[in-house]
């Protein structure tokens, strides 16, 4: 598909933000039926959806033999893989029956008499979000804006162009039977449009990069747009001395085993120096089990028997360097290292890690805690994978991305990350309320600033 010339990319800006301002004035029950419709037609649609996603993977099979995709990218892609294509429709139901997250009152207060105040969640506007590979993320965005009341505009990644225009259509539909604006989500194919619309913050409300590094970075660099996002997915996990066995092996295989790919898979280890030649063993033993590559600090890598049987590939343990604790592999990698401390432990992610997710195994209560108040990050888990950090398992229905910054959103963003507020006054007086009735001195009104206990507006 050709790019679009500059003036059709700032009509795509503009019937985007029509759409939302037009949206609106319609009741919400309008957007959780269509949100019903989409999933339907998802399962009706889903013959030619997988079909188009085998194509996508099949051309992009061939970039990975040619050394120009990665093997994790290529993951990413395949909307076939086991409970990928169950999970993405249920999202769809789940945020459908969430809660409508706008109209919700957060503050009131009586200012006077007949005089009150609230503040109330509302959507932030128009999103731009921009995605590699995984097409699912079409879906996942499309039903958190559509429940939240944000018009949208997508863009995938070209690997999965045919995926994503055939998911695309399932959307059109329900948009249509519902009765909202067709521009309400749109889809856009070429990096020449994102370029354009980078630049359109009068239309633009927000940008959503879900993707590599250099994507997130290069996208920071070129907007006014507010971006909300991360770069990495530099996850730890940290064996503390008195670390249950079990509890230890289980949590640390599956951070890293069950999907090496994603962006809350553990990507460095630490372990107590006082593990070493216990727990550290059968940790080691069980991800080596599991082709884990093991790039260790000196400490480490001693501890680990050189017979074959334990190492199973020549390069199966290797050693680390300090670049290994900024790399997120993305791939059957991990990179350990030996701490002294829990303070050590704490000092080294909030160094080193991309304040995403981390997790403490520990049996201290107290050791437990201090690990989650001392590590910045937007999740601190005590005893659970760091694969847990995702908006489908929180109950948020589905994500819209993972935010890793300070400001409105962190941590898995679903509904409530999509949504502000705005502040609504009314006056109930015969002639209305003006400031020059209050302040100091004879006959002037002082404010009352009584709460008022409700959660929805009246009006």
């Amino acid at each position: 598909m050709s790019s679009a010339p500059e003036s059709s990319v700032e009509a795509i800006a503009q019937a985007a933000k029509a759409a939302f301002q037009a949206s609106q004035l319609l009741p919400s029950s309008v957007r959780q039926t269509s949100l019903r419709i989409i999933a339907n037609q998802l399962q009706n649609s889903k013959d030619d959806i997988l079909s188009a996603n085998r194509e996508d993977m099949k051309d992009a099979q061939q970039e990975v033999d040619n050394g120009r995709m990665s093997k994790p990218m290529l993951n990413r892609l395949d909307l076939g893989k086991a409970g990928k294509w169950e999970q993405m429709v249920q999202g769809v139901m789940d945020v459908a029956n969430l809660p409508d997250p706008t109209g919700v009152v957060s503050y009131a207060s009586e200012l006077d008499d007949g005089l009150e105040l609230y503040r109330v969640s509302c959507p932030i506007g128009v999103l731009l979000v921009i995605f590699e590979a995984r097409p699912e993320v079409v879906v996942n965005i499309a039903a958190l804006a559509i429940k939240s009341g944000n018009a949208a505009i997508l863009k995938g990644g070209k690997e999965s162009n045919r995926t994503t225009v055939e998911l695309s259509k399932a959307i059109s539909v329900g948009l249509k039977q519902a009765s909202l604006p067709p521009t309400y989500i749109q889809a856009i194919q070429t990096r020449a449009e994102v370029s354009a619309l980078l630049a359109l913050d009068q239309f633009i409300d927000l940008v959503i990069p879900r993707g590599s590094n250099a994507l997130v970075r290069n996208i920071q660099n070129n907007t006014r747009i507010p971006v909300m996002g991360h770069a990495d997915g530099l996850c730890h996990v940290y064996l503390h001395k008195d670390a249950d066995r079990d509890k230890a092996v289980r949590i640390v295989v599956d951070s890293k085993v069950d999907y090496p790919s994603a962006c809350n898979a553990v990507e460095t280890l630490l372990v107590h120096r006082d593990l070493l030649h216990n727990i550290w063993m059968e940790v080691a033993k069980a991800l080596l089990r599991e082709g884990v590559q093991l790039i260790c600090d000196d400490d480490a890598l001693s501890a680990i028997p050189s017979e074959s049987v334990i190492r199973p590939k020549a390069d199966s343990v290797i050693s680390s360097t300090e670049q290994s604790y900024h790399i997120e592999h993305l791939d059957l990698k991990l990179s350990v290292r030996t701490v002294d401390s829990l303070d050590a432990a704490i000092q080294h992610i909030n160094a080193h890690s991309s304040h995403h997710t981390d997790t403490i195994v520990t049996e201290s209560e107290e050791e437990g805690s201090k690990f989650c108040r001392g590590v910045d990050s937007a999740g601190t888990f005590i005893n659970t994978s760091t694969r847990f950090a995702d908006g489908f398992r929180y109950g948020f229905g589905t994500e819209v991305g993972i935010s890793t910054g300070r400001i409105h959103a962190r941590g898995p963003v679903g509904l409530e990350g999509l949504v502000i507020y705005k502040y609504m006054m009314l006056s109930k007086g015969d002639k209305g309320h003006v400031v020059g009735e209050f302040g100091a001195g004879d006959g002037k009104k002082s404010y009352k600033h009584k709460p008022i206990n409700t959660s929805t507006a009246p009006f």
